[in-house]
């Protein structure tokens, strides 16, 4: 008894050919017309095998499949002969056509700012695959206009600051994490459903971030092997891009990997041999590294909860790190006074030494107040050949990866300490003032950038958050304003120090207040957080900052009538900032 498995193939092709509509018609007269030959043409071959693929769909559509990869076939056909500049070209048009069409769905007239917006979005679409700086943005915001809002939960000096928009989670010394909610802006809070203009007057605006969970560690289970959580102070804290991990470390060298959502620790790691100091995500990816006090920094895949490896070449503890998009990483080594760049895949490493001081710079700062750089504490990517790096003789450098010495030197970015009375200075009754010491800098407590662009910010103890700009030649760092603070009222000069002429009566953090008193930062700046509003910052700026009592690593240094939480900066776009050609006010009044 025959069945259908028991046919041989070529009487099944022949049998179900004539049953087909029209496409298979077509391929029984070509075989017909070419019966000499023993084997069917090729052609028909696959006109026949996509007729039985597509079989059980409707005539219509199987004319317009047909159609379609009848098309595709004949543009691959054509685009296997072309050269790799013709590609190259027609990659090109494919791309410009699909950014008119982006253009186009905005709403804007493609016609008239076709060429600016298209050429702009090359430029920076070329360096951010480069990795280097396209974005100006320090001019284009209103740094003096930014608003403020302090949050706390009845913890310790807050040690790091992490954001994964619109969620904030900042970790304290008395093992706690925190996960916040930031609130939208103003104008996105109460949107109005109805056309009808309300009775009432708007609701005031909601400002200080939500607290959504808290998880606190148990110092008392330090010999418990199976705890899942710190037993000593959490000292960094990191969160991935995707929101799906959130890694803290402590100097109870433990590494934490937790679900963002529940805050459930998933993985405990045990690997570093001293207190964990810093921690960067690979921009885009899950990859971790993480920087320690036992002068290694590992490398993490937490994708898979793994360890993949141990950089070795600091000669101090290493208290800082930071990466961007490219497998490498950046890290500074506190007394060994150098910022190494390591290259994972080549497994190299790049080594700049400090510990140099601009004499070019010191014009207005006194001789003995020049301190030399003792510890390099911080450090910062702006691309994937600029990095800045804060020290604790108050100096930012800016330093490229094509030269072992830095391109420029800021010091005393934060100003003097105030100058100890004679009998501060001395255990003498009647001391002179030649015992006094000169003041020293305050220390770069704080350093973060935004990635690819113009813009640094940095902390100290002065109780301000200081924002800086690369300048247009890529070679100096110069002062764009205080958060919060009209620069008119607190100069900025070069050196970094404050030129006020008050008499010291409202001095908060050592330094002196004006009439109008700008918002102050009561405590130490410990980090700093920040993400952009909107579609490429249309929105503004929002700026996440760590304060606390004490400095992050010790109790060396306390602020009195400093506070422990956690500020937030809303720092809108400037109104002179054009968009295609057009300002918002000019936008409003057509």
């Amino acid at each position: 008894m025959s069945s259908f498995f028991t046919v041989p193939g070529a009487q099944k092709k022949r049998k179900r050919a004539p049953l087909t509509d029209g496409p298979k018609k077509r391929v029984a007269t070509s075989n017909k017309s070419s019966k000499a030959p023993a084997r069917p043409a090729p052609t028909p071959r696959k006109r026949v095998e996509r007729d039985e693929s597509i079989s059980g769909s409707e005539s219509e559509s199987e004319d317009g499949i047909d159609e379609h990869q009848a098309s595709e076939s004949a543009s691959e056909s054509e685009n296997e002969g072309e050269t790799a500049a013709e590609k190259r070209l027609r990659l090109a048009e494919r791309y410009l056509e699909n950014v008119r069409q982006e253009v186009d769905e905005t709403g804007f007239d493609a016609e008239e700012i076709d060429r600016d917006i298209i050429a702009q979005r090359l430029q920076e679409d070329v360096a951010e695959i480069k990795g280097k700086v396209y974005r100006k943005l320090a001019s284009e915001l209103a740094v003096d206009q930014a608003s403020h809002t302090l949050f706390r939960c009845n913890t310790t000096a807050t040690t790091s600051v992490a954001i994964c928009a619109p969620y904030v989670y900042t970790v304290s010394k008395d093992q706690c994490l925190v996960k916040w909610k930031l609130q939208e802006l103003p104008a996105n809070q109460f949107p109005q459903t109805t056309k009808k203009k309300p009775k009432k007057p708007p609701a005031p605006p909601r400002r200080k971030p939500t607290k959504v969970a808290m998880l606190k560690g148990n110092h008392k289970k330090a010999k418990e092997k199976n705890y899942q959580g710190h037993v000593a102070d959490i000292l960094c804290v990191a969160a991935s891009q995707d929101g799906k991990f959130v890694v803290t470390g402590g100097a109870d060298k433990r590494l934490i990997v937790y679900d963002a959502k529940s805050l459930k620790p998933l993985r405990v790691f045990m690997h570093h041999r001293d207190a964990v100091t810093g921690l960067a995500f690979r921009r885009g990816t899950n990859q971790l590294y993480s920087a320690s006090k036992d002068r290694t920094v590992k490398v993490w895949s937490l994708d898979e909860l793994a360890y993949i490896e141990t950089l070795f070449g600091h000669q101090d503890q290493v208290v800082d790190i930071d990466a961007l998009a490219q497998e490498r990483c950046v890290s500074v080594g506190a007394r060994d006074r150098t910022a190494r760049l390591w290259k994972v895949v080549e497994e190299t490493q790049l080594v700049f030494r400090g510990g140099s001081i601009d004499k070019k710079q010191t014009q207005h700062i006194d001789p003995r107040s020049l301190a030399y750089e003792g510890s390099m504490d911080r450090v910062a990517m702006i691309d994937d050949e600029l990095f800045v790096t804060g020290s604790d003789n108050g100096s930012i450098a800016l330093w490229s990866i094509q030269k072992k010495k830095p391109l420029f030197i800021l010091p005393q970015a934060h100003g003097l300490e105030e100058p100890l009375l004679p009998t501060e200075a001395s255990a003498e009754e009647a001391p002179t003032p030649k015992v006094v010491p000169p003041p020293q800098p305050r220390w770069i407590t704080a350093l973060r950038t935004l990635p690819y662009s113009d813009l640094i910010l940095s902390g100290s103890w002065d109780g301000y958050v200081r924002v800086w700009k690369l300048s247009e030649d890529k070679r100096r760092i110069e002062p764009a304003g205080i958060l919060g603070h009209s620069s008119s009222s607190l100069n900025v000069v070069p050196n970094g120090m404050d030129v006020d002429d008050s008499d010291g009566k409202d001095a908060v953090n050592g330094v002196n207040g004006t009439e109008a008193s700008p918002y102050l930062v009561k405590g130490i700046v410990n980090d700093i957080a920040l993400f952009e509003r909107g579609d490429r910052g249309k929105d503004g700026l929002c700026v996440v900052v760590g304060v606390g009592k004490d400095h992050r690593l010790g109790r060396w240094k306390k602020i009195k009538g400093g506070k422990n939480g956690a500020v937030v900066f809303e720092v809108p776009r400037t109104k002179k900032n054009l968009e295609n050609g057009t300002s918002d006010d000019e936008e409003e009044e057509e």
